[in-house]
């Protein structure tokens, strides 16, 4: 079971809870020998996000312990997101022993977007490499690819045909898993296809008599099996949502992992995110079908596969009131190809799998499942958390979606150290929103 650790104050599991992918966050780069004599080094960016206006700059550090002087060059080199060598330099170091230095860099000025930078040193007794990214004007980022005309008609067709599939909502209690002082539920319920989601619900037992409850819904990371959430916080319900294929919810689909984000995808009416999605609506269908549960206080979060469903349930239904969205994958997924191993070469693979179907049917049909491209519709406020050293759901992509959003009350947090993950720092505040938007004092 997940467990919320937070004070009563805040709900701080919701968006560690989803992420399902390879955490990589940054460590320190130290070199040791056994005498205990090293180098270390420190990359300093002169930017707090490591985002610029026009030029680049950095202070690399390097402390020397070694009893020898330690000599050779510090360089640099800049390539875009696919590889193209845009920018390098070199200066010639000379450490004394025991001794420390410090060099100042600043990059040539580039165009608005993301770039990898890659800071060596070598020197008589230790070779080392430092890698990070920086963004330019990263507000000015938009994609060079269009939104399919026929979008919204696309998704209004799967909408009502999940409308005219009849929910039969299900809620079984499991008192054997209760804790914290919350009633624990298994939940079902019919979605598109007629197929049947399942999820969780813990719900505070204290309070009078015909309260309702804020609600924080968990939507899952990829190939991720979301249990009961708990908690000490006596304000809020939350549910965690097992989409079709995962978690509980592997009845009619239970692919191998590498072949969930491939399923159907050469039929954009049944790509298995059309579906997964509709099962995101769904369980707002169950949240207003609960007297218990308000109908005004929902927030929907969640990171990697998760944060991409948040994407796309905030643009299709209004009924969300906040969204958390951390490292939400599939954004301009064209430009992915040639930056991001994953998922383009399942889709190249699958392609070449299937007689008939070519890599460019693929990306036409994805055009109706990538988030840039649900971004337009979302109103509600959201909270987007990015890692610029994320290889799944990279910046350059990250502020393609985020800047096509026209909600006025959005604010993206940068985390210039981080893969495809968000710090504590981020759900706390997330938490903060939270209480301060529903008034949960």
């Amino acid at each position: 079971m997940n467990v919320i650790k937070s004070p009563k104050a805040l709900l701080v599991g919701a968006a560690l809870l989803c992420t399902g992918m390879l955490h990589a966050a940054v460590k320190p780069i130290l070199h040791k020998v056994a005498n205990d004599e090293e180098v270390s080094t420190t990359l300093t960016p002169r930017s707090k996000d490591a985002l610029f206006s026009n030029n680049a700059s950095y202070t690399f550090d390097v402390k020397n312990t070694y009893n020898t002087v330690q000599e050779g060059k510090v360089s640099y080199r800049v390539t875009t997101p696919t590889g193209v060598l845009v920018a390098k330099d070199s200066v010639k170091v000379k450490i004394s022993a025991r001794g420390s230095n410090s060099y100042n860099f600043n990059i040539p000025a580039m165009k608005p977007g993301f770039y990898k930078i890659n800071f060596m040193i070598n020197v008589s007794d230790y070779d080392d490499t430092t890698r990070r990214v920086f963004g330019i004007r990263p507000q000015e980022i938009r994609s060079n690819h269009s939104r399919p005309a026929d979008f919204d008609a696309f998704w209004q067709t799967a909408k009502d045909q999940l409308a005219a599939v009849k929910p039969d909502f299900k809620m079984t209690e499991k008192p054997e898993m209760e804790k914290d002082n919350r009633l624990a539920y298994l939940i079902e319920m019919r979605s598109l296809d007629n197929i049947v989601i399942r999820g969780w619900l813990t719900i505070p037992k204290a309070g009078p008599k015909g309260r309702k409850f804020s609600v924080l819904v968990g939507l899952p990371g990829y190939q991720v099996n979301l249990m009961p959430m708990f908690g000490p916080d006596e304000d809020i319900a939350v549910i965690t949502l097992n989409v079709r294929g995962q978690g509980n919810s592997r009845d009619v689909i239970h692919t191998k992992r590498e072949d969930y984000i491939t399923l159907n995808v050469e039929d954009k009416n049944k790509y298995v995110m059309r579906g997964a999605i509709m099962d995101c609506i769904r369980v707002i269908d169950f949240i207003y079908s609960r007297p218990e549960l308000d109908h005004n206080r929902i927030e929907i979060s969640g990171g990697s596969m998760g944060g991409y469903l948040v994407a796309a349930l905030a643009s299709l239904d209004s009924r969300i009131n906040i969204a958390s969205a951390q490292n939400p994958i599939l954004g301009d997924i064209r430009n992915l190809v040639g930056s991001a191993e994953w998922p383009i070469y399942d889709f190249k693979k699958y392609a070449s799998e299937k007689p008939g179907l070519s890599f460019d049917k693929i990306l036409d049909n994805l055009d109706y499942y990538d988030i840039k491209n649900f971004a337009p519709n979302i109103k509600a406020p959201i909270l987007v958390g990015v890692g610029l050293l994320d290889h799944l759901a990279p910046p350059n992509n990250e502020f393609a979606f985020y800047n096509n959003i026209p909600a006025k009350n959005k604010k993206i947090m940068v985390f210039k150290d981080l893969g495809h993950e968000v710090p504590m720092d981020y759900v706390m505040q997330e938490g903060h929103w939270m209480r301060d938007t529903f008034g949960l004092f």
